[in-house]
């Protein structure tokens, strides 16, 4: 009996665990796999992203806290991605990069794995210094995984990619086959930080990441784009004493989304002190964009393309 009740518990909190939401339908769909921010007061994880092509997973963008648990619970496999794309190197945007690395590690690739992400500024490094800090072969942390960073090993490698975020203006970030990457600096404070705009069959997302409403450059580069989906980080609320200088505020995401033109908007890496004050927030968005808007939550899936 006490092994049944024991058992029953384990299935239930596993059921609790897993999203609703397994590999997304369609032929280009993006599934949230985190749609959280950095403090652990709920049930999301930290920021990150799919997108699915023709029941593949071919892009993560950003791996924050319990996307590993959440990437493979989607029925992901790190073999058929093109492409890591990190936002910037805030710990709940890069927790489990390492993890889910590591777990790839046990398969084999013909090319090495695109790691794209910014350059060094302030007090953080690039992702060349970030990847080599967790495993090159003498100095790093996870140096029993070097092999990912070895040109000659015929296992699985992966390849750093690093964009200038000091610009104002976009960068190609890469592109392979019909999947379309361009890589815009962004303002997150003092953080070195980049927005991805990914283009796929006539079809198109926006994963603005975490940014400020001093990103000039995002706006010039994107104004009037017409993205299928916008992603934009809910951090904070209107209220006073919210950290402006690192987010945008509801009124700001409206902005942002009306100046893109963005067909479909959905907030995720959502915080309390947002959530909390929802009501306010979505008034606050609606005074300049009146397109569907929506609160993202793990697991689920937005179709680009039926």
């Amino acid at each position: 009996m006490r092994f049944k009740t024991a058992f029953i518990i384990s299935a239930f909190c596993a059921a609790l665990a897993t999203p609703a939401t397994a590999t997304c339908p369609g032929r280009v769909a993006v599934q949230v796999l985190g749609s959280g921010g950095p403090l652990a007061d709920d049930a999301r994880a930290s920021a990150g992203y799919l997108l699915w092509v023709d029941g593949q997973a071919r892009l993560l963008i950003d791996a924050g806290g319990g996307v590993f648990q959440r990437f493979g619970a989607a029925g992901a496999r790190m073999t058929t991605l093109d492409a890591i794309l990190i936002s910037h190197l805030h710990a709940d945007h890069v927790s489990d990069l390492a993890a889910l690395l590591k777990s790839a590690s046990f398969d084999d690739a013909s090319a090495p794995l695109r790691v794209v992400g910014p350059s060094a500024g302030a007090v953080f490094p690039g992702i060349a210094e970030f990847l080599a800090a967790h495993f090159d072969a003498r100095n790093g942390a996870y140096r029993y995984l070097s092999r990912l960073l070895d040109v000659d090993s015929d296992g699985f490698r992966i390849s750093p990619v690093e964009i200038d975020a000091t610009g104002e203006g976009e960068a190609i970030a890469f592109t392979h086959d019909e999947i379309g990457v361009r890589a815009i600096p962004v303002n997150h404070g003092d953080v070195p930080a980049l927005a991805f705009a990914v283009s796929i069959d006539g079809a198109s997302v926006v994963f603005a990441g975490d940014q400020s409403a001093f990103s000039e450059g995002f706006e010039q580069a994107l104004g009037g784009a017409r993205p299928d989906l916008l992603i934009a980080h809910h951090a904070i609320s209107g209220a006073k004493g919210q950290p402006r200088g690192l987010h945008r505020d509801p009124a700001s995401i409206g902005d942002m989304a009306a100046a893109l033109g963005a067909k479909r908007l959905v907030l995720s890496h959502n915080m309390k002190r947002a959530l909390d004050d929802w009501r306010a927030g979505r008034k606050a968005i609606r005074a300049a964009y009146d397109g569907p808007v929506e609160i993202a939550e793990d697991g689920e899936c937005f179709s680009l393309r039926g």
